[in-house]
């Protein structure tokens, strides 16, 4: 029976999500900046995928097109080509707060959210380890809703948080530079592709 209504519940979602929608299809840069972090390296198009060359410490690439505030989901697949830190950790908009996806951060295999309540992903309940190796892509999804923010890697439930009635917001106010919707790198070279994008209701 819980098997059933489970599976109920993930149908429901399908149907009442929109079409995907690229943001970045690997043939052009268009609609993406380099973010300027101190020490930024920049980026480039190379075998269909954005590259995020390793800053000193930090590197990026931001959307500048809309972006959806609530109620939608993102997906797109990354790989750390080199370095040992998060590669493509997305900053992403929840109501009129912007959060961050860490993805390999902290010497390479913790995830997480930063911040909920002022406690990063290495220290709140959505800490998590995932063992990320050098030149494979991986799947990511993310859906952000006012009541809670889930995420999987490769399809295996890595985030499921309920938000409501908390704050979300930044590590560093520097991580502005990657919103409303951006990717992230720390002292690491990574690489991103097949992003996009759809919204939800229920």
């Amino acid at each position: 029976m819980k098997r059933w209504l489970a599976l109920l519940l993930s149908t429901a979602w399908v149907l009442s999500a929109q079409e995907w929608k690229p943001l970045f299809d690997g043939k052009s840069l268009t609609g993406w900046k380099e973010a300027l972090y101190k020490g930024h390296a920049g980026i480039a198009l190379e075998d269909r995928s954005m590259v995020i060359q390793a800053g000193s410490p930090m590197n990026g690439a931001t959307w500048t097109g809309e972006f959806p505030k609530k109620d939608y989901e993102v997906r797109f697949e990354a790989q750390r080509l080199a370095g040992n830190d998060f590669f493509a950790s997305p900053t992403f908009p929840v109501g009129d707060s912007y959060c961050t996806w860490v993805t390999g951060g902290w010497g390479g295999d913790i995830v997480g959210l930063s911040s909920i309540d002022g406690w990063t992903a290495a220290d709140n309940e959505t800490r998590n380890y995932f063992n990320f190796e050098n030149g494979r892509w991986y799947r990511f999804r993310l859906r952000v809703t006012l009541d809670r923010i889930e995420a999987w890697i490769d399809d295996k439930p890595i985030i499921n948080v309920q938000i409501a009635g908390r704050k979300i917001g930044l590590r560093f106010e520097e991580m502005k530079l990657s919103a409303p919707f951006g990717f992230a790198s720390y002292l690491t070279k990574g690489a991103v592709r097949k992003v996009e994008y759809r919204t939800i209701s229920r």
